[in-house]
């Protein structure tokens, strides 16, 4: 996946109980609804590994 901001990749990070996708170049952060429409097989896989996700 790709950053709105910069097209640098995106990666999941998880702090506690927060899932948040976070670019590895400009460090912008995205809520998973955020990109929801725009995952992929690759990052669908890794989020399917927690129980929830907790949108706040």
């Amino acid at each position: 996946m790709k950053c709105k901001k910069c097209s640098g990749k995106l990666k999941v990070h998880r702090m506690c109980r927060r899932v948040r996708m976070r670019c590895t170049v400009c460090g912008q952060e995205y809520q998973i609804h955020e990109v929801a429409s725009e995952l992929d097989k690759e990052t669908e896989e890794i989020l399917e590994k927690y129980t929830a996700i907790i949108y706040d």
